[in-house]
């Protein structure tokens, strides 16, 4: 008797994860509804400063990094779900201050204490897939969440669009409401998934000297390489909207257009291309897409026709459902453990420090020469970073399947 489909799926996974593909289609599509209008809502609320918009952007990833030292360790030693819970409530009271705030000083306050939540969030909830999830599956389910994710931002921007010519405060106000609906979710189905120590693990850990960062080397260059891709991201969250609002008259619906593209085709294809892909090297996979992101980034300063716009942005789509999986993947085989939550949580910085930095840096030189001179930057620095980071997880796979080998051996 054959099972039906969507049971089967649905059996496939872990509570915990289906959890997270809800709760990530419920708050990316608030999100998506609200980050493509950021940009311009502050813009017009700082009476047109390029750079204090960026600023006030930058804020909430600068404060992230400090958070992201810490955050990791403490759902390796309190658990995820309390986390999970903390840093989903502080992401909403945040979001809903965007709706009370008119001074410079409040809006850099809202984003410092969403940069706290956010950094609080995602170090627990890969740490929780790593938990319950086994790694041959790992790639596919985050591919899974990657879906999820642009399902908000297939139908938020256009909707947002709508919201935000209409009354922005509403797009904030559905924000919050939709992370306070999946703290609810995490609250009702979600068991804590940290590993049960045994005494001698507590008692180890207890005495456990303070963590050497060169004792950690693969983690720091994976994620120092990855920064380039994050800051690609920055600055099509900060200056690209602003890129085109020089280049098309209705850049926002252009805009808006793109990212709801980039959505529809994730949807689409993500799990096929998982699939398609569980099984080969991961730097394959991992140097294809920043030979792709190298051509985007290219794209995105030089294209002045929407058409190609569009097939530039398909590019951009397939680079990212390559990337995104297979470089998790990588940090979720490496990391020990006792240490999932804090090898997230390093690595995640590089999301924190790019969008801390990257729209500053981006907003100065975009102010300065233009968003071609940034864009091609950009690209360069993206080849000469996708050489390094295929090389060296080359490497590190070399290394697993030696180590594999005499391990066989010596059985």
């Amino acid at each position: 008797m054959h099972r039906i489909p969507l049971f089967s799926l649905i059996n496939k996974y872990d509570t915990a994860i289906w959890v997270r593909v809800i709760g990530t289609i419920l708050t990316s599509l608030a999100g998506f509804m609200m980050r493509p209008y950021l940009v311009y809502y502050l813009y017009d609320k700082l009476d047109g400063s390029i750079l204090l918009s960026m600023l006030i952007v930058g804020l909430q990833p600068l404060c992230g990094i400090f958070v992201n030292l810490y955050a990791g360790s403490l759902s390796d030693r309190y658990g995820r779900k309390p986390m999970i819970l903390a840093a989903l409530i502080i992401q909403a009271l945040a979001v809903g201050g965007y709706m009370f705030a008119s001074h410079v000083w409040e809006f850099a306050l809202i984003s410092i204490v969403n940069g706290i939540g956010h950094a609080m969030f995602q170090p627990a909830a890969n740490a929780q897939i790593s938990d319950v999830v086994p790694e041959e599956k790992r790639a596919e389910v985050f591919a899974l969440l990657h879906t999820a994710l642009n399902m908000g931002s297939a139908f938020g921007p256009l909707l947002g669009l709508l919201l935000f010519t209409w009354n922005p405060t509403i797009i904030f106000l559905s924000c919050t409401v939709a992370l306070l609906a999946y703290a609810w979710l995490v609250i009702w189905k979600v068991p804590e998934t940290l590993p049960v120590k045994s005494t001698e693990q507590k008692a180890a850990a207890r005495s456990k000297p303070k963590i050497r960062w060169l004792d950690h080397k693969p983690l720091l260059w994976i994620t120092l390489m990855m920064m380039p891709v994050s800051v690609l991201y920055a600055q099509v969250e900060t200056t690209f909207p602003l890129h085109l609002q020089q280049h098309f008259e209705n850049y926002k619906t252009v805009f808006a257009t793109i990212i709801t593209f980039n959505g529809c085709v994730v949807i689409a294809l993500q799990l096929w291309i998982a699939k398609r892909t569980e099984h080969i090297t991961p730097y394959i996979i991992i140097a294809v897409s920043y030979l792709l992101f190298a051509v985007v980034s290219i794209g995105y300063g030089f294209v002045p026709i929407f058409a190609w716009l569009l097939v530039v942005e398909f590019l951009f789509t397939i680079g990212e459902m390559l990337n995104g999986p297979h470089i998790q993947k990588v940090i979720s085989v490496i990391a020990p453990e006792d240490q999932r939550g804090w090898y997230f949580s390093i690595f995640g910085m590089n999301w924190q420090v790019s969008r801390a930095l990257g729209p500053v840096l981006g907003g100065l030189l975009f102010s300065h020469y233009g968003g071609k001179v940034m864009f091609g930057i950009l690209g360069v620095i993206l080849v000469i970073a996708g050489i390094a980071q295929t090389r060296y997880i080359r490497g590190l796979n070399r290394s697993q399947e030696e180590s594999r080998a005499k391990a066989v051996l010596q059985a």
